[in-house]
């Protein structure tokens, strides 16, 4: 879901020379703020709560230590420093967020484990693929469809073994050098659309669950954003990004000779390697279509005024405000615990989820999103995110929305090819949230396009984990991924701006000229 999955380019990092510079960098820009300033002398914590903030974005940003172990400073720091009580800075760790992202990692496991993702990014690039072009479309938008629900890395090198399969098979047929182009297209094409395919669903990055759990840490009195209504602006501005992804990549930077075309029996033989479709993979696929739909279809989806779906909570009107799309989830993945896998190879306890899972989970992330979420509560607590909101007013208020939002993009599309996303998004929308309150706009103009911004770094092979899994491929050259990603983020930066300005501000409702009453009441309780 995130470059955090890959711990092993994690620790590499950490034994480099940016990581320790930051580390000392974190440590006396620390210490200076902490005993050298007083930004509001009305209110020391807001002082002490700023050194905290830059010592955990610096340590975050240059990895200077893991980054769940950065995400832990707060439990220790805020204490200490009078910002919060321990039992409040512990009790943020944990939301329904992370029960969210939990459950659908389970489900995601259980996929992998029967093998049904493969089933389906085959059956896709089967109906789909033909000449070079279509071939390079079917596999990037069978990444792109299973990266909304499950890893970007374990999609990435799923679809990357697969893809050089594709690779050799046409090599060997029409030789290597006329298939320079496919190749690099058809890789670069995974590895973009892994992270695209992100954007679409709430689970399908954590950056857009830290935007979930930020904003409802910062807005308590705001309605919480559904996974239905995520989808509405999310899986068209995935669709319109893989368009031009594909564009960019077959018809500009690396056409191929249409007369590359593989013989269908390579993937019919790729299937039916894979044998019959079991009970477990056919149990496993319900769940995760019932899932979806629930997710989906749970609350109410309005796009304006005069469209509107009734979601299937209004039918048990006594439990809905008891249900979120955590519990949807967590009913399912439970539900895989209960279910015999009638496979030979199940071992003792024949169940199509076992204990193993819980071994297999990303604890790392998980403790990652949770020192995002105290890292906001803070903010909050301390009143920094007013401060800062107060201090920028004149300057951000005099910006049109239009330009205020292509401003966000391209700072977060650049910033995250050489930072964490999900650290960045994290320590920059609590801020956001301030700006947006101070300027009198809604602050959710200012925090999804930096939560999808963030998601579209493209030029540099240690942006993300498929970026770097591709790389190592040795199938590309760093000039060919910078010159394909810096279009692709000009691009990303144009089209989520206006995508976001048009359909987003109609799917969350959101008028830039007016203020919230939720986000009005934020601030007078701070």
């Amino acid at each position: 879901m995130d470059k955090q999955n890959d711990t092993s380019e994690e620790n590499v990092k950490q034994c480099g020379p940016i990581s320790r510079v930051g580390f000392w960098l974190g440590i006396a820009a620390f210490s200076a703020i902490l005993f050298f300033t007083d930004f509001d002398p009305r209110n020391p914590a807001v002082s002490r709560m700023a050194a905290v903030g830059v010592l955990m974005a610096i340590w975050w940003m240059t990895e200077a230590i893991p980054l769940a172990a950065t995400a832990l400073v707060p439990l220790a720091a805020f204490p200490l420093l009078g910002i919060m009580k321990s039992k409040d800075a512990a009790s943020s760790y944990i939301s329904s967020t992370i029960f969210l992202f939990i459950g659908g990692f389970m489900i995601a496991l259980a996929m992998e484990k029967w093998n049904l993702h493969k089933r389906i990014a085959l059956s896709i690039i089967r109906a789909i693929g033909g000449g070079p072009n279509r071939l390079v479309l079917s596999f990037m938008l069978a990444t792109a469809f299973l990266s909304m629900w499950i890893s970007n890395t374990a999609t990435s090198i799923m679809m990357l073994a697969i893809g050089l399969a594709i690779i050799s098979q046409t090599e060997a047929t029409f030789g290597k050098e006329r298939c320079r182009n496919l190749a690099v297209a058809l890789l670069l094409g995974i590895a973009y659309s892994a992270s695209i395919g992100g954007m679409a669903t709430l689970v399908g990055t954590p950056t857009n669950l830290a935007f979930v759990s930020v904003f409802a840490s910062e807005f308590p009195n705001a309605e919480a954003i559904s996974f239905g209504q995520w989808m509405l602006l999310g899986l068209p501005l995935c669709l319109v990004m893989l368009f031009f992804s594909w564009i960019t990549l077959t018809r500009f930077l690396f056409p191929s000779p249409p007369e590359l075309s593989l013989s269908p029996d390579v993937i019919r033989d790729e299937v039916r390697s894979l044998g019959r479709i079991s009970f477990a993979e056919s149990a496993v696929l319900i769940a995760f279509t019932l899932t979806a739909l629930l997710w989906v279809f749970r609350k109410d989806i309005s796009i304006g005024e005069s469209f509107q779906i009734k979601g299937w909570s209004n039918l048990v009107p006594s439990v809905a405000p008891f249900i979120d799309d955590s519990t949807v989830v967590l009913v399912m993945a439970l539900g895989l615990f209960l279910i015999p896998s009638r496979s030979k190879q199940a071992g003792a306890c024949p169940r199509i989820l076992d204990a193993s899972v819980f071994t297999k989970l990303p604890w790392g992330i998980i403790l990652l999103l949770g020192g995002g979420f105290a890292l906001a509560a803070g903010f909050q607590a301390a009143g920094l995110s007013t401060f800062i909101g107060q201090k920028v007013e004149a300057y951000a208020g005099s910006i049109p929305p239009l330009g205020l939002i292509a401003t966000i993009c391209a700072t977060l599309t650049f910033l995250t090819e050489l930072t964490s996303n999900v650290a960045t998004t994290q320590t920059l929308l609590p801020i956001l949230a301030a700006i947006g309150v101070a300027i009198k706009t809604n602050p959710l103009l200012l925090m999804i396009p930096a939560t999808l911004s963030a998601s579209c770094a493209f030029m540099m092979p240690v942006a993300t984990p498929p970026n770097a899994i591709v790389f190592g491929s040795g199938r590309i050259r760093i000039i060919d991924m910078v010159k394909a990603g810096i279009i692709l983020n000009l691009i990303g930066v144009v089209v989520i701006t206006i995508l976001f300005y048009t359909l987003g501000t109609s799917v969350f409702q959101i008028d830039p000229q007016v203020t919230p009453e939720w986000a009005s009441k934020a601030q007078s309780d701070t």
